[in-house]
């Protein structure tokens, strides 16, 4: 029992421990969460939108490229076909007709990475904007992340991920709350330059940093952790703008769901391996990312174990408690067996599932996420926090497996 009790208050004092880390955050940036330094300076950007198989997807996503607010002068689009065997390349080719600087580069199939590289041969901008194919820039948010470029040693920053199918259905919408925390706690770690993550949907890059990290990995599945990785690694900055909106489609099934998450999970074993000679050094990255990732995973994995052995050590002793009832003839059910005063540690969680509440709330409704509280999403949000986070673990047990075995199929 001891044991146990260890166990829990570790997780316990971890939690408030990191929950009380953002909560400082908060308050000390709140008047700098939503805003973005202007460009001193104009820069030419190539957009690089790579496509696969997204013939449902991709003249919107261009539409959107070409409706920046941005010079058009200042703005090239080169979108990638990597083998796609749809009608993608038909759709580009007919909107080549419509969009005077848009390029396309037909090539074989070699991955995401691969088709990155070879358009980052192609551009002429000084700067690199990363599109995917199923997402959809708001109209400022590329003139939003421009002026980070004027820090000399800015390599990469990155958009704030919001879902564009959140009313598809109950799993899309619980998506859609977690891209929103996700995409906070993004920003405040970017008060502590510690920005691990240069999103898919939209991200900007410094070419000339890029080409001295040697470009996008081709072996791993997380094409845009391993960049962000090696950029920091490399002492350049990364950075978040909250207020660089990008909207993009979830799965909203649980097998591709599943299939998204492990090939993310299994992307970020990769990572760690890759890099962990650098543990507690290198500055914020090894002192601070690495060890966070890391340890993020792990305290995950424990929890999930725990919950599990507590939830199944008490539903096996109910079941054990009835059966003895039944069998000795006495009452499964006595009244004075109600325990009115709750344990310290229950006592415990449940304050921190409040605070918790509040804190996703406030989140939510700084970003405007709804326009008022509703009952429907106060459970929403109860359901991520108790079931999805609780369940999420599962991932990464599929994601270690795949991880030992090498199994780096997309």
């Amino acid at each position: 029992m001891e044991i146990i009790t260890i166990i829990y208050l570790s997780l316990m004092f971890i939690a408030l421990y990191m929950f009380s880390f953002f909560i400082i955050l908060t308050i000390k940036n709140r008047d700098k969460l939503f805003s973005s330094p202007i460009a001193g300076k104009s820069y030419f950007v190539s957009v690089l939108i790579p496509a696969y198989n997204e013939e449902d997807s991709i003249e919107e996503t261009i539409k959107h490229v070409m409706e920046l607010d941005y010079p058009k002068n200042k703005l090239e689009v080169i979108a990638i076909n990597d083998g796609s065997t749809d009608k993608t390349i038909k759709i580009l080719l007919k909107l080549k007709k419509k969009y005077s600087n848009l390029n396309i580069l037909d090539k074989k199939n070699s991955g995401k990475a691969d088709s990155l590289n070879q358009g980052i041969e192609m551009a002429k901008g000084e700067l690199i904007a990363v599109v995917d194919s199923d997402s959809f820039p708001s109209k400022e948010s590329l003139k939003k992340l421009i002026g980070y470029f004027d820090d000399e040693k800015m390599g990469a920053v990155t958009s704030f991920v919001k879902v564009r199918n959140k009313d598809e259905n109950f799993f899309a919408k619980i998506q859609s709350l977690e891209y929103v925390l996700l995409g906070w706690s993004r920003k405040l770690l970017d008060f502590v330059d510690s920005v691990y993550v240069t999103n898919g949907p939209l991200s900007l890059y410094r070419k000339e940093y890029v080409k001295k990290v040697e470009g996008f990995d081709k072996n791993t599945v997380t094409e845009d952790i391993d960049i962000t990785w090696n950029l920091m690694s490399r002492d350049y900055k990364t950075a978040m703008c909250l207020d660089a909106d990008v909207t993009t489609i979830v799965p909203n099934k649980f097998k591709k769901w599943f299939r998204q998450r492990t090939r993310w999970g299994l992307g970020g074993l990769q990572a760690i391996s890759k890099y962990k000679k650098m543990f507690f050094r290198k500055g914020m990255f090894g002192a601070f990312v690495l060890p966070f990732v890391s340890a993020s995973i792990i305290i995950s994995i424990i929890a999930f174990l725990f919950s599990s052995y507590i939830f199944i050590k008490s539903f096996f002793l109910r079941i054990l408690v009835t059966g003895y009832s039944v069998a000795s003839d006495s009452p499964i059910f006595l009244i004075q067996n109600i325990n009115l005063y709750p344990p310290v540690l229950l006592f415990y969680m449940v304050v921190l599932l409040s605070f918790s509440l509040v804190y996703y709330n406030f989140i939510l409704y700084e970003i405007k996420y709804e326009e008022k509280l509703t009952l429907k999403r106060f459970f929403n949000l109860l359901f991520y926090m108790i079931i999805y986070l609780m369940v999420y673990p599962v991932v990464w047990f599929s994601s270690i497996y795949r991880f030992v075995k090498k199994d780096y199929r997309w």
